[in-house]
């Protein structure tokens, strides 16, 4: 549970340090370039990735090539997300992305749904329509598209967690090796970007980014610590991790950063709380 309890606190400093770096006007783009290989190093300094499948890689190329340009690109998104739509909204969004592999594996692979994942679903559309309704007033810089960034979240991450399923199942490979790679590839991509811009770095948004990737490393980290110490509990810590962010994440956005929330958006995480009920149930009751 220890782990558990980490990860969920690094997944919302994550959102924490996104949101200062807005006030602090730090370039994203050079934070999460800087993100990519502090998270590889500590990887394999700490994650001990094994290559014993590493044969299977190669065949899947294109799976790491999607996952190393999404990964920085989706994680701006998050960054402007939080920086429009506020800390509480655009955690919430990003937990329930969880739904759209579920979706994948209905239309792409023909599994059954059971009752319980398909309350869960509709829960998520009807907290999704309730985390986009806006307060111009409330949202900083940028709100009037803070609904179009609260969907790239949604879209973004749920996409990549079909990838990496995906690629975990094509390559038979452990995680952290998997891992390793893909934060490789986005780190290289990333500054290949900014190197064709001809940006100009700034000491400031490079030490952000270096923190960026321990926060990053840590949550991935303690998340499998947390699936490797409750192994026989899945779903608890499937519950506890999207229940613990989004409810870290509604008490620090409203808390600390006095974020405004319309009656709607509050509807909004509190049907996401209960939509990963019912997944998390229908995880338990599958098992």
């Amino acid at each position: 549970m220890f782990f558990l309890l980490l990860s969920v606190c690094f997944s919302v400093a994550v959102s924490v340090l996104l949101k200062l770096a807005r006030r602090r006007q730090w370039a994203l783009a050079q934070m999460v370039a800087v993100n990519y290989p502090v998270a590889a190093a500590l990887t394999w300094l700490v994650a001990r990735p094994s290559w014993a499948n590493a044969d299977g890689f190669w065949a899947s190329w294109w799976l790491f090539a999607l996952l190393g340009l999404l990964l920085p690109l989706v994680f701006v998104v998050m960054g402007r997300a939080v920086q429009a739509a506020g800390i509480v909204r655009a955690d919430a969004a990003q937990r329930v992305a969880l739904v759209i592999p579920l979706l994948a594996a209905f239309l792409w692979f023909g599994e059954r749904l059971s009752p319980w994942s398909v309350a869960g679903i509709v829960l998520v559309f009807a907290a999704l329509a309730c985390l986009l309704q806006r307060d111009g007033a409330a949202e900083e810089g940028g709100g009037r598209h803070a609904a179009l960034w609260l969907v790239g979240v949604w879209l973004g991450y749920g996409v990549i967690d079909v990838l990496l399923k995906r690629l975990s199942l094509a390559t038979a490979g452990t995680f952290p090796a998997l891992l390793l790679l893909v934060f490789v590839l986005a780190a290289l991509l990333s500054f290949a970007f900014l190197w064709a811009r001809r940006t100009r770095w700034s000491r400031a948004p490079v030490a952000g980014g270096a923190l960026l990737g321990v926060l990053n490393f840590g949550n991935i980290f303690c998340y499998l610590q947390a699936h490797a110490a409750l192994k026989e509990n899945p779903s608890v810590v499937f519950a506890g991790m999207n229940v613990g962010v989004i409810v870290l994440g509604a008490l620090v956005g409203a808390g600390l950063f006095r974020e405004r929330l319309r009656p709607v958006n509050v509807a909004g995480v509190v049907l996401a709380l209960i939509a990963v009920g019912c997944l998390a149930y229908a995880r338990f009751a599958a098992a």
